[in-house]
């Protein structure tokens, strides 16, 4: 027993105290930013960060210096407030840095991440006001024969309170799940700071997985561990809008809130933002706000499901039954630009008010949290 408890003690002090005491990343007073990595044995080591110039879909890389001691190190030019992703390649194999357990997934990528604090990138820090609370619940799905999990985020309060309290249904994008915009999207500490700032209405948040195909994301359901994939199939092929019910039946029977349409918003990103357009207009009397951001519009010509039909027919119901705010946000260089473009000539052709907001950069997180951050204000006024 002792020989037993003595090997646990070492192992355990190991990995308690083995570490490198390298600081990486390290955030120097003006906003520019050192990484370090320690590999002696190493020919190249690469910084990629989202903060460079991308290169097609990834994000720019920069050559790190080796020093004497077999670190090697960059610093970065002084860097604009935001949340920012980075890793390197160490002789072509890429790596997240191991000074730095602060991480996130993008669909089967793994990177660290870092803040650089002031302006809008105050809004994806904690800072000490009241907090929410993120819960992970499990709901029933008849329409899909399967039990499925959701993220819901709850406002500071909640749980002490006897009030009813409206709902926005967020949407993930192509490869995501409801982890995503929790993560990548920083959307509890974006809603505890808006609260706390008296820009939003304290409201629920209810974030599910649009993967029909799964219970729940990669490694936290009944598939196990998996890689995850960018798309899957049945994502964009009606089934998600037509289950989409067993999501509002689930939330409206289990917490406190407004079941009525003045009290529920829905958007989401990209795919996300596709399945919002078509819920909406699916059930034309059901919601008050929709956020449209960086949206894939239409369906493809080979889609069938019911879901798709009659869309002009269904938006200009939407449309006579009245509603608070149709958001469009997308980025200048997004490659679903031109589809935006022809989207929203159809709403004018209709007659069809909305409300667009066009920001620089493209198919990114970036704007993503920006947009979430400027639609929850306008929300239940």
């Amino acid at each position: 027993m002792i020989a037993a408890f003595f090997s646990f003690s070492v192992n355990a002090q190991q990995s308690l105290f083995g570490g490198e005491q390298i600081v990486s990343p390290e955030i120097h007073d003006d906003n520019s930013v050192t990484f370090r990595v320690n590999a002696p044995n190493a020919g190249e080591l690469k910084l990629a960060g989202e903060w460079m110039p991308s290169e097609g879909w990834t994000p720019g890389s920069a050559a790190m210096q080796k020093g004497e001691n077999g670190v090697w190190s960059f610093t970065t030019e002084p860097l604009e407030p935001e949340l920012y992703s980075y890793s390197f390649t160490i002789d072509g194999f890429r790596a997240t840095d191991p000074n730095s357990p602060f991480i996130v997934r993008d669909v089967a990528s793994v990177m660290n991440i870092f803040i650089i604090g002031g302006e809008q990138a105050d809004l994806y820090k904690v800072n000490d006001v009241p907090h929410g609370t993120v819960a992970r619940r499990w709901y029933d799905s008849p329409t899909l024969g399967k039990r499925r999990r959701l993220t819901v985020y709850t406002p500071p309060g909640y749980e002490n309170s006897s009030e009813k309290y409206p709902v926005l249904y967020l949407l993930h994008g192509a490869g995501g799940d409801e982890e995503a915009w929790i993560t990548l999207g920083r959307t509890a500490q974006i809603m505890d700071n808006l609260i706390a700032q008296g820009k939003a209405k304290p409201m629920i948040v209810v974030m599910p997985n649009g993967n029909v195909i799964q219970d729940a994301a990669p490694g936290e359901g009944t598939d196990g561990f998996y890689k995850p994939q960018f798309m899957v199939p049945k994502t964009m092929d009606g089934t998600y809008e037509a289950s989409f019910p067993d999501i509002m039946k689930f939330v409206e029977s289990n917490y406190r809130v407004k079941a009525e349409k003045a009290s529920r918003a829905i958007a989401g990103l990209s795919m996300g933002g596709f399945h919002s357009l078509h819920i909406s207009r699916y059930y034309p009397n059901t919601f008050d706000y929709v956020g449209l951001f960086s949206a894939a519009i239409l369906p493809n010509q080979d889609v069938s499901h019911e879901v798709y039909h009659n869309i002009d027919e269904t938006l200009k119901q939407q449309m006579e039954n009245g509603y608070e705010l149709y958001w469009i946000g997308m980025g200048k260089t997004d490659f679903l630009y031109e589809a935006g473009v022809q989207y929203r000539a159809k709403l004018d052709s209709m007659g069809m008010e909305y409300t667009y907001r066009e920001s620089e950069g493209g198919h990114i997180w970036r704007n993503w949290r920006v947009y979430l951050s400027e639609f929850v204000p306008l929300l239940f006024k």
